[in-house]
């Protein structure tokens, strides 16, 4: 955590044009409309998300008792809600998961949480619970292109950026005036500041790059431009979003050398 901080420079001029007529980071052939929240999709796993990996055997859950008494015990807590499936798409080398929980497959509404691993107890809750927003239309295991809903899955989060400078985030940071959205969104709020902090996830996307980055490794069709982002009073295009004290808050505790993802879906598809 000591470690010297990169810094990417800004996105050229040119650039920041043609993001205000596209999503969160896409392309002209992204997810169009305004730059709400850039959609994204699920379907077969990206290579740049967290890859389905064999676990260390699971210990059973504790009944009762606080932190000291499952130590005496020996029983470690695992990550509330999230079943053995989804479990098991998660790097065992991971220590950190950001669970971003939906209602129902069709709510915008979400509920999140940053865990940690401590290598003594298992999982525990950092920050949160938080109110989050994702897509208008909920959510999908195979997202295409404009169809205004959330990927679901586990997804690596490796880069982050915006249009104000790094809060103090451990990730690499690119910021400049490329992270300036225009317009309104889909209830007539407004977009000003959405992009001001964003982490992106690595669905569809080359991880290490800024997240304004146009890669799409699984082609145009299956979007692209998934970021954490600033709330702004209404369901995304694609992304999710925070409280803007939240997203800095997240930004200042994620990790590189912990390998954080996010994890997130309808609270029936995570619990899998």
């Amino acid at each position: 955590m000591n470690r010297e901080h990169t810094v990417r420079t800004s996105t050229l001029a040119a650039l920041a044009a043609v993001l205000l007529l596209t999503g969160c980071g896409g392309s002209p052939a992204d997810d169009g409309g305004s730059p709400a929240a850039a959609g994204a999709g699920s379907g077969p796993a990206p290579r740049d998300s967290a890859s389905p990996t064999d676990l260390e055997p699971r210990e059973p859950r504790a009944e009762r008792g606080d932190d000291q008494s499952r130590q005496r015990r020996g029983i470690r807590r695992e990550i509330p809600g999230i079943g053995p499936r989804t479990h098991d798409r998660i790097d065992p080398r991971t220590r950190q998961v950001f669970v971003v929980t939906g209602r129902s497959t069709g709510s915008n509404r979400a509920t999140a949480v940053l865990y940690e691993r401590d290598r003594r107890i298992g999982w525990q809750p950092v920050s949160g619970p938080w109110r989050a927003r994702n897509a208008l239309k909920g959510w999908t295991g195979d997202h295409r292109l404009n169809d205004l809903r959330t990927p679901i899955g586990v997804y690596g989060l490796t880069d982050a950026g915006g249009r104000l400078p790094d809060p103090g985030t451990e990730l690499p940071y690119d910021q400049g005036p490329a992270f300036t959205p225009s317009g309104v969104n889909f209830e007539g709020e407004s977009l000003t500041g959405a992009f001001d902090h964003v982490v992106a996830v690595n669905y569809n996307r080359e991880p290490g790059s800024t997240p304004l980055d146009w890669t799409r490794p699984l082609g145009v069709g299956k979007g692209g431009g998934i970021w954490i982002h600033v709330d702004h009073g209404g369901a995304t295009k694609g992304c999710v979003t925070l409280a803007r004290p939240q997203v800095a808050e997240l930004l200042k505790r994620l990790d590189p050398e912990a390998r954080p993802v996010v994890v997130m879906g309808p609270e029936r598809h995570l619990a899998r």
